[in-house]
C-alpha cells in the first residue's frame, strides 16, 4: 500500500497530464467550438481493458466516459507499437455521434505497454448528408457522415497519408479537419512525455500500484454514499419530443435499485428504437449514467472504480442502445441529457431535499454551411447555447449554465462572425423561461443570428419543445424550446418543433431560438417576496409571470418594463 501522500501526489500527476493535454488542443485547434466552445476531452485508459484511469477537469464528461469503451475496443486488438495513433469516431465501437472524433495512442514505459493516452473532439463537419451531421431525417448512419472503426492515423510515429487523404476527401472543409487533427496529435504526444516523466520519476511498479489504490478508494467512496441511500426501487420517466422523422414521444423509462452497495439503473421498459436519429448507443447511454452520479457526488476523484458498483441495464430492445445501422446523429447532446434527467428524477427520490430542479436539457444544435462569397470560402458553422439550471434547496438554478453532460463553452460571438458570413443581432437571458419555485431555476437563453452574405443549408436538432424540464419537490416546470426562422421575409418553423434538416437560406434570412430555463425547488408561494421583487426589478420575470406564478402584484419596476421593451425590439 502506497502512503497518503504518494497516493494524493500520484493523483493530481495524472489528471495533470490530462489537463495539460486539454489546454494544448484548446490552443492548437482550428475549429472554434474546439478552440474557444472546449468541446473536447482527454484522458488516460487501462492498457488491458480501456477502463478510465484519469481526466481532465475541463474535459466533457460524456466525452471521456464514452471514450473508455472505444479505448476497450482498440486495447482488445494486437499489433500496438509505439508511436501509433488511432482514429475511431464509430457509435457502436465506443462512441457517441459520428462529429465526435476520437483519438487513441499506446503508451510504453520500461518496454510494456502502460496506457492509452485518449483525445476527442467535435469535429464541425464528418461529411454526411447535411453540413454539421446533424440529420434530423436519416434513417441509417451512413446519412450522418463518415464512420471510422479504428484504423491507425499514425504507425510507429509516421501519418498514414493514404488514410489521411481518405478520410479529408470526404469532408466539408477539409484544411480545418487538418487542423483539429494535428492540434489532438500534439496533444496526445505531449501527454506521451508527461507519462514518461511520471514514470522516470516514481517507477513502473509504484505508477501502477496507485492506479490500482486510487481505483479501489473511489469504489469505496462511492459504495460509501450509496450506503446512505434509502434502499428500495424508483422510478421515474421523462420524453424526447420526436425521433426527427416520426412526431411521436420517445419515452425514457429508468427503474433505479438502491442496494446495500450498489446501484442499477434498468431502462429495460424504454421506448424501442426509432427510425430517426434520436437512438442511443450503448457507450453514451452508460456514460450519461456516469456523469449523472459525478453530478451528484462531485466530489469524489473520477476513475472507471466509480463505476464499479454501478450496473446499467439498457437492453437491445430499447432505442438506448442500437447497433448499426440505426441513426444516433441526436444521442450525445440530446438523448444523453435525457438520460442524466432521468436519472436524477430517481435519485432524488432516494435522496429527498438534496437534488435539483431539471435543467434546461438540449443543446439546440445548430448547423449551417454554405459559400461565403466576400471570403471567398466553404463554411461550416456549429453552435449550441446554454440554458437555465434547475432550483435547489438553498439557491436559484444558474442562468445561460452549460449542459449536464458537458463543460463546454458557448464560443464567441465575434470569433463566429470573423470567420463566417453569420451576425449575431441578439443574444440575452429569456425572460420568464424558469420554473418557479421556493427557489427558481434559472433562465434560459434568446439569440437571434442572420446570415449576411451568400446561401447556405440550415439544419437544427434540439428537444424540450414539447416536455418541459420538470420541477422537484412542489416547484414547477421551465418553459419550452422555441424555434422559428424568417426566408425571405416570410416566418417559417421547424418541421418538428426543435428538428429540422438541409433548410435553404440566403442572405437576411434569419434564425431565432428560445432556449429553456430550470425547473423551479419548492412551492413558488414560499419564495422570499423580497426575491420575488429582485427578479421584477432585474428584468427575469413580466409581471403577468410574477401574478400568475407568485400572486405578487402585478405593478412592474420600470427596470423590467424598458427590459421588456429592448427583448421586443431586439435590442437586449
Amino acid at each position: 500500500m502506497l502512503d497518503h501522500v504518494t497516493l494524493t501526489v500520484l493523483h493530481y500527476r495524472l489528471q495533470q497530464i490530462t489537463e495539460e493535454m486539454d489546454v494544448i488542443l484548446d490552443r492548437a485547434a482550428f475549429s472554434p467550438i474546439i478552440s474557444e466552445g472546449r468541446d473536447r476531452a482527454s484522458g488516460i485508459f487501462s492498457p488491458v481493458d480501456g477502463k478510465l484511469i484519469a481526466q481532465g477537469m475541463t474535459g466533457m464528461p460524456i466525452h471521456v466516459g464514452a471514450m473508455q469503451f472505444a479505448a476497450a475496443t482498440i486495447a482488445g486488438r494486437s499489433g500496438h507499437r509505439p508511436g501509433d495513433i488511432y482514429i475511431i469516431n464509430d457509435p457502436y465501437l465506443g462512441g457517441t455521434h459520428l462529429m465526435d472524433v476520437k483519438l487513441l495512442m499506446p503508451v510504453y514505459a520500461e518496454g510494456e505497454l502502460f496506457c492509452f493516452l485518449g483525445t476527442s473532439g467535435h469535429w464541425p463537419d464528418i461529411g454526411g448528408s447535411v453540413p454539421g451531421g446533424f440529420v434530423t431525417q436519416a434513417v441509417e448512419v451512413q446519412q450522418e457522415g463518415l464512420r471510422i472503426g479504428g484504423v491507425k492515423i499514425c504507425r510507429e510515429g509516421r501519418m498514414e497519408e493514404d488514410i489521411l487523404r481518405l478520410i479529408l476527401d470526404n469532408l466539408r472543409v477539409p484544411d480545418q479537419r487538418v487542423g483539429d487533427l494535428q492540434a489532438q496529435i500534439a496533444c496526445l504526444r505531449a501527454g506521451e512525455a508527461q507519462v514518461a516523466k511520471l514514470v522516470a520519476d516514481y517507477g513502473l511498479a509504484t505508477v501502477k500500484a496507485g492506479i490500482d489504490q486510487l481505483r479501489g478508494a473511489s469504489a469505496d467512496l462511492v459504495r460509501g454514499r450509496i450506503a446512505e441511500l434509502e434502499p428500495g426501487r424508483y422510478t421515474f420517466e421523462d420524453a424526447i419530443d420526436n425521433d426527427g422523422i416520426d412526431d411521436v414521444p420517445l419515452w425514457i423509462r429508468l427503474d433505479l435499485t438502491v442496494e446495500a452497495d450498489r446501484l442499477v439503473f434498468d431502462f429495460s421498459r424504454s421506448s424501442a428504437p426509432c427510425r430517426g436519429p434520436m437512438n442511443s448507443v450503448i457507450a453514451t447511454t452508460a456514460s450519461a449514467v456516469y456523469v449523472a452520479l459525478k453530478h451528484v457526488y462531485p466530489d469524489i476523484p473520477m476513475n472507471a472504480g466509480c463505476f464499479d458498483p454501478v450496473e446499467v441495464i439498457a437492453p437491445t430492445s430499447t432505442f438506448l442502445n442500437v447497433g448499426y445501422p440505426k441513426p444516433v446523429s441526436g444521442c450525445a447532446a440530446e438523448v444523453s441529457q435525457r438520460v442524466v434527467d432521468v436519472a436524477f428524477g430517481a435519485i432524488a427520490q432516494a435522496m429527498p431535499g438534496e437534488l435539483h430542479g431539471a435543467p434546461f436539457g438540449s443543446a439546440i444544435n445548430v448547423a449551417i454551411g454554405g459559400y461565403d462569397p466576400q471570403q471567398e470560402k466553404h463554411y461550416v458553422f456549429y453552435f449550441y447555447s446554454g440554458g437555465g439550471a434547475g432550483g435547489y434547496e438553498g439557491g436559484d438554478g444558474l442562468s445561460n449554465a452549460c449542459s449536464t453532460v458537458g463543460l463546454a463553452k458557448t464560443p464567441p460571438l465575434e470569433v463566429v462572425e470573423q470567420q463566417t458570413p453569420i451576425l449575431f443581432e441578439r443574444y440575452a437571458m429569456r425572460p420568464d423561461s424558469f420554473g418557479p419555485g421556493k427557489y427558481r431555476g434559472g433562465l434560459g437563453v434568446d439569440y437571434k443570428l442572420r446570415l449576411r452574405r451568400g446561401e447556405a443549408r440550415l439544419s437544427v436538432l434540439g428537444d424540450r419543445a414539447r416536455f418541459q424540464p420538470y420541477g422537484i419537490e412542489g416547484g414547477g416546470a421551465a418553459s419550452s424550446t422555441e424555434i422559428e426562422m424568417e426566408r425571405a421575409g416570410r416566418p417559417y418553423h421547424p418541421l418538428l418543433g426543435a428538428k429540422d434538416e438541409g433548410v435553404e437560406i440566403a442572405a437576411g434570412d434569419s434564425f431565432f431560438c428560445r432556449t429553456p430555463g430550470g425547473g423551479g425547488f419548492g412551492p413558488a408561494r414560499a419564495r422570499d417576496p423580497a426575491c420575488v421583487e429582485r427578479d421584477l426589478r432585474m428584468g427575469f420575470m413580466t409581471p403577468a409571470f410574477a401574478t400568475r406564478n407568485f400572486h405578487a402584484e402585478a405593478g412592474a419596476a420600470p427596470e423590467a418594463d424598458r427590459y421588456a421593451d429592448e427583448m421586443e425590439s431586439g435590442n437586449g
